[in-house]
């Protein structure tokens, strides 16, 4: 990609409430759906917000002066968003669920420099038992050179599960424990003041229960980030890429920990004694 080209780009949007309020009440075409072809976009980001990554690490309590690892899903997410918004997706945003998410980052970067963040979205074919799923891929570069990566696999539309089917569940860990945390009733609003991202299913009772909820959940990258900050700290390291899939939803109030796995960089978070997310960190 030339160097040059996000200087044509349109401005990454921002997570605020219009654009949030579009994802809300963007309607299906249902004609459109069939054999939908990949969708690209680019845009640019003029420079990072020093100030918002400086809380980011103040929140999850990672140390020194990087990037963490998974704040570049806060930039992907926007994009991601956006992608969405475009007319040729022609699903629902709401009711999407987050499955798995991989971060990597290729080097340092000048945070002054601006960076060209493309992203791809993919129709993944139906599974055997009906799901449809779609994967979004964003690359930020700067000067022409990629800094991060950031794949997002969500579900559409859920299949039918046949009889006797269960399940999967992963493996109990054979690791050791890292850390445990509380989550109490404000870490969905607090992480939303962090992200932009106020998804009604994160912030208080009534707000999830309007949304289809029982209660509301934790965003499962808040999860991811807070179990890579403690691997930092458990290790000594910093992150370099981090991969997870999300198992099942963390209720705010939960009682959360934190394993290694059995082979090098595995991990577990566990809520209520069942597994939340998997995952493996890849450290520096």
């Amino acid at each position: 990609m030339p160097a040059h080209e996000h200087v044509h780009a349109p401005a990454l949007p921002a997570m605020g409430p219009v654009t949030l309020l579009r994802a809300l009440l963007k309607r299906p075409q249902r004609h459109r759906q069939a054999g939908m072809p990949p969708l690209e976009t680019l845009y640019r980001l003029d420079r990072l917000p020093r100030d918002e990554v400086a809380r980011y690490r103040a929140a999850f309590g990672f140390t020194g002066e990087r990037i963490p690892v998974t704040w570049w899903y806060l930039i992907a997410q926007r994009a991601h968003l956006a992608t969405m918004l475009e007319p040729g997706f022609p699903f629902r945003i709401v009711g999407l669920v987050h499955m798995d998410n991989t971060l990597a980052e290729h080097g340092p970067v000048n945070p002054d420099r601006p960076l060209a963040l493309r992203t791809v979205l993919r129709l993944l074919p139906p599974s055997a038992n009906g799901a449809l799923r779609c994967a979004l891929e964003t690359t930020g570069s700067a000067d022409g050179i990629s800094v991060f990566t950031c794949t997002s696999t969500y579900l559409i539309r859920r299949g039918a599960r046949r009889d006797g089917q269960r399940a999967e569940t992963p493996d109990a860990p054979a690791g050791e424990p890292v850390a445990q945390w509380t989550l109490d009733g404000a870490a969905g609003r607090r992480y939303a003041r962090l992200s932009g991202d106020w998804n009604p299913i994160h912030l208080v009772g009534w707000s999830a229960r309007l949304m289809g909820m029982r209660a509301p959940i934790i965003h499962g990258m808040h999860t991811l980030a807070a179990a890579c900050a403690e691997l930092e700290k458990h290790a000594g390291r910093h992150a370099t890429g981090i991969a997870c899939r999300f198992r099942a939803p963390v209720a705010l109030g939960s009682s959360v920990s934190l394993r290694t796995g059995a082979e090098p960089g595995d991990f577990l978070v566990e809520a209520g004694g069942k597994p939340a997310v998997t995952g493996r960190c890849i450290l520096a």
